[in-house]
């Protein structure tokens, strides 16, 4: 299939694929406009109620929550979820929200492999496709086509609430009614059972969860 222009705009940007491991990966990294003082030190504890393991080596450790270090900040620290991270940074009601202390939110970040291993990209739908043929996201209206699925596919991972209470049902920025809870030992989001791998950043405006799968974002 001929590859549409906003994926290749997105890609070109910011984003390759990776020839071996045919995954996403983020050419960038946001600019760190804070003090190095500012950065973020292990973190010991998790979301209430979750117990999960701690963050792996490979990843830049979190601060306990303060008024200097927010979302926007540690969303791109860990090269587990660096893909979603892009997203966010791209789709500018999440990244506006990410960036203001006054917003309490929860990001439900998937990793890479999970959002690799998607039958479809997250911009693509398969009624575009039925509906428009390949070049369902060519041109300008293929482009804000696009664009409009991106957003829905990251809005549903933004929890506009923290701390996150076991079984406090909340609708997620794309209006999707989700909740975790405790099953067999791990935390789940549901619908859908997604694993809680662990919780990586605690900061003033809330926490990133690293999901070991994606949750539902079909309209």
């Amino acid at each position: 299939m001929k590859p549409s222009a906003l994926a290749t705009s997105i890609l070109t940007s910011g984003l390759l694929i990776s020839s071996a491991q045919a995954q996403l990966v983020p050419f960038f990294t946001k600019p760190d406009s804070r003090a190095a003082s500012q950065q973020q030190q292990a973190m010991d504890g998790n979301a209430p109620g979750i117990q999960l393991p701690p963050s792996s080596s490979g990843d830049t450790p979190s601060a306990p929550p303060n008024g200097d270090v927010i979302l926007s900040d540690v969303i791109g620290n860990s090269r587990q979820i660096n893909i979603f991270a892009g997203f966010t940074r791209d789709i500018s009601s999440v990244s506006t929200r990410l960036d203001t202390t006054s917003l309490n939110t929860t990001v439900l970040a998937p990793v890479n492999s999970a959002i690799s291993d998607l039958p479809r990209k997250p911009w693509e739908d398969p009624k575009d496709y039925s509906e428009l043929g390949a070049l369902a996201y060519e041109g300008q209206a293929g482009e804000d086509r696009a664009s409009r699925n991106l957003r829905r596919f990251a809005e549903a991972h933004i929890i506009p609430t923290s701390p996150w209470k076991e079984g406090e049902k909340v609708k997620s920025m794309g209006g999707t009614e989700v909740w975790w809870e405790t099953k067999d030992g791990k935390a789940v989001v549901q619908p859908g059972n997604v694993e809680v791998d662990r919780v990586v950043s605690r900061v003033a405006n809330g926490e990133v969860w690293v999901l070991k799968g994606v949750l539902n974002y079909a309209s």
